[in-house]
């Protein structure tokens, strides 16, 4: 008598986690694809993102396909969704932005790199790109994606594919490719402004402050010039080489920022983390301005050049703030999010599918990065971890 009362119970359990997800989840894709024209386009929608979120392993599209539907012909529908379907990713992207801002996200834009290794030169804007964080030069896909920061989460609410000259400058390659005529090379600050604007227009916000690493951007000037004419307030990483002229008296020459950085003495700061630890760490720092004329204007204004002492004296991001006047641990709590960023990227790539789709096509890149964004979006800020394999395949029209 116990044990069938057990089972019933363990069995109304399920029902109830699996209908609360199905009901969760349809209210989500209604607000978060309400742009999409055609029922069958939401439909399909619905489907490729139940199938990111159920689906273990490697989400390709026929595995999405089995695991939502019993329809055959399903695989080549969700296919055609993703590459060939008509739909605007900005309308699905600002709708998704406007659901995380209810969740009243901190005032920091984080801007992180998704680097997509591909195989051979038919993926759209695929390059030979050297990779930083890895030490190695990749054949890949190279996004960058705009990050909002609710509590301890951060969620991608935007994305731009960078293009080499190679794509942008061959007239069949952008054909086959589907890449709109008003798409043209811009390099990596460049697509910055563009995801910051294109955030400033969504949320209204005058306040945020923009993080993102640049250390390999030899041009970052124009991105420090850019974000000072948007009055927008940065935390920026800064190549080694950027000259800066230490604040004082007199007019001391321009000096590579670690030149300067490294005649600092080392200070203690206690740095709160977002998990709400701290990270005492010794620090240099040093008041700074651009050399005249970087900025177009002399005297320039005043940031703060900061970086972590690490042990061995192993080299450490060096950054670049306009919140001079704010201590070190503040800034350093901003600087810190950017490691999140980075680990956000890795889950959407090991557990959402992020690396597998081909993206041969300009808007297939961009609807696949839409959808795997509202997938990550839904199970972070909802707090599903998982769904029982026991879920009933969803029949699609």
């Amino acid at each position: 008598m116990n044990t069938v009362q057990s089972e019933r119970s363990s069995t109304s359990r399920d029902a109830t986690y699996t209908n609360g997800f199905e009901l969760t989840l349809d209210r989500y894709c209604r607000t978060i694809f309400k742009g999409l024209r055609r029922v069958d386009q939401r439909n399909w929608a619905h489907a490729y993102l139940k199938g990111l979120l159920v689906t273990s392993g490697k989400k390709s599209v026929r595995r999405l396909a089995t695991a939502v539907s019993d329809d055959p012909s399903a695989v080549q529908s969700l296919r055609q969704f993703v590459s060939l379907s008509p739909w605007n990713f900005d309308e699905v992207m600002e709708e998704l932005t406007h659901w995380v801002a209810d969740h009243r996200p901190d005032p920091v834009w984080s801007i992180g790199r998704a680097v997509l290794p591909k195989r051979g030169d038919r993926s759209v804007g695929v390059h030979r790109y050297f990779d930083l964080s890895s030490g190695r030069t990749l054949n890949c896909q190279l996004g960058l994606g705009s990050f909002l920061c609710v509590g301890t989460a951060q969620v991608p609410v935007d994305w731009c594919l960078y293009l080499p000259t190679t794509w942008t400058q061959d007239s069949q390659r952008c054909k086959e490719a589907r890449i709109p005529d008003s798409e043209q090379h811009r390099p990596l600050w460049s697509h910055t402004l563009r995801l910051v604007d294109r955030l400033s227009a969504r949320t209204n916000s005058t306040s945020s402050v923009v993080l993102v690493d640049m250390s390999d951007e030899p041009d970052v000037g124009y991105l420090l010039h850019g974000l000072a004419k948007r009055r927008r307030d940065f935390v920026i990483a800064v190549p080694p080489h950027l000259a800066v002229v230490p604040a004082g008296e007199g007019a001391p020459s321009p000096v590579s920022a670690r030149t300067l950085i490294l005649t600092q003495s080392p200070e203690t700061a206690v740095v709160p983390l977002p998990d709400g630890q701290q990270h005492i760490t010794p620090v240099q720092t040093s008041l700074v301005r651009l050399p005249a004329g970087s900025l177009g204007r002399s005297p320039g204004p005043l940031y703060r050049l900061f970086t972590e002492v690490r042990p061995n004296r192993a080299p450490a991001p060096l950054w670049l703030t306009s919140l001079a006047h704010h201590t070190v641990a503040e800034v350093g709590s901003i600087a810190a999010l950017h490691g999140g960023t980075a680990a956000v990227v890795g889950s959407m790539e090991q557990d959402f599918g992020l690396l597998d789709f081909e993206g041969r096509s300009f808007p297939g890149w961009y609807h696949h990065m839409a959808l795997v964004s509202a997938a990550y979006t839904f199970r972070c800020l909802r707090g599903l971890t998982s769904v029982s394999s026991r879920t009933t395949a969803q029949q699609v029209p």
